[in-house]
């Protein structure tokens, strides 16, 4: 992957030192917030003596955040602006963020002004207890009651439920995650929602906190009741991947050796009331239902047994190992 996608190089040079903190932002049409947000971010870090980047991921704006960002770029040493070539999504531009943030702690959070980055420094602080992710919770959310409030309470009760991730916000943006973390996250389709699902896969420590939310103060949401079908079909895919990642035959094979014997055993039943007792079996369901299971089960089985071989392939291709090794104590003689 190509580590800048930008139309042009950035001219301002960097400070050659490793910063400790890297702020990822997505932006998309948030032109009236940045100026705001980057001189923020920078007064915090510099307050609390933390040195810092602010990486601004452009999501395809087309109110001239883009524009915007390159000029702040080119004359703050502190800010890398990263400009996509069109409007991606923010699972995209999260990872984009991610590939281009060099510090050791990665703070990600929204480009509207809703996050407040006083937190910053309390979830750094938190991370440091020994936690690998900590995640914000809006615990006084300023936004709509209908069509914010009531869905995402819904959206992460589920979500608790299915990932067994116990915390109370997952689509808060602000969240602090060791960069080692995210560099064994590979983020698809819309799944920066499901992170800390993403990240107890890979058998992280996780926090949650309390943090300030305010009301937007510039532009319009972004976000709708339209994401309600997306964020199922990600669930079920974080459902399986943490259940199953490794180990694909083992539901599908299930499945499917369950219904082939059922279908099998309809089968002998048929055979024995056919010539057994001389009954008639041609016009029955249950002979329709019998072959239905079989060949189900037979499928399933084959599915099984293809996607044990994509799972392999996936590991295997990008060098990815089965297993996360926290730290090792002791001689290595």
């Amino acid at each position: 992957m190509n580590r800048s996608i930008l139309t042009e190089p950035l001219v301002t040079p960097r400070p050659l030192q490793q910063p400790r903190v890297s702020a990822v932002v997505p932006v998309y049409n948030e032109v009236e917030s940045i100026p705001l947000l980057v001189e923020t971010i920078a007064g915090v870090m510099q307050h609390h003596g933390l040195s810092y980047e602010i990486v601004c991921v452009d999501d395809g704006s087309t109110d001239g955040s883009a524009e915007l960002l390159r000029e702040l770029a080119r004359s703050r040493s502190d800010l890398k602006a990263v400009l996509l070539r069109r409007n991606y999504g923010q699972t995209a531009a999260m990872s984009a963020g991610f590939n281009n943030a060099v510090g050791q702690v990665i703070v990600t959070l929204d480009g509207d002004l809703q996050n407040d980055p006083t937190d910053i420094p309390r979830l750094i602080d938190k991370l440091e207890e020994g936690y690998d992710l900590v995640s914000g919770w809006r615990k006084d959310r300023q936004d709509a009651m209908v069509t914010r409030l009531i869905p995402s309470r819904i959206a992460n009760w589920l979500i608790r439920k299915v990932t067994e991730v116990r915390i109370h916000d997952y689509g808060c943006s602000l969240k602090a995650y060791r960069s080692e973390l995210v560099r064994d996250m590979n983020l698809y389709g819309e799944l920066h929602r499901f992170l800390p699902a993403l990240a107890f896969i890979e058998g992280a420590r996780i926090a949650e906190m309390p943090v300030t939310h305010h009301a937007r103060r510039f532009g319009k949401s972004k976000y709708g009741l339209g994401r309600t079908f997306r964020v199922l079909m990600d669930l079920a895919t974080i459902f399986f991947m943490k259940k199953f990642l490794t180990r694909p035959m083992h539901v599908f094979g299930l499945f499917g050796l369950i219904s082939m014997l059922v279908g099998i055993g309809l089968g002998l039943y048929l055979t024995l009331l056919k010539f057994g007792f001389g009954e008639a079996i041609g016009d029955r369901p249950l002979l329709i239902l019998a072959v239905v299971l079989f060949l189900t089960g037979v499928h399933l089985f084959s599915f099984g047994l293809l996607a044990e071989l994509s799972m392999r392939t996936y590991h295997e291709s990008q060098n990815r190992p089965i297993y996360r090794v926290r730290e090792v104590i002791g001689s290595d003689r």
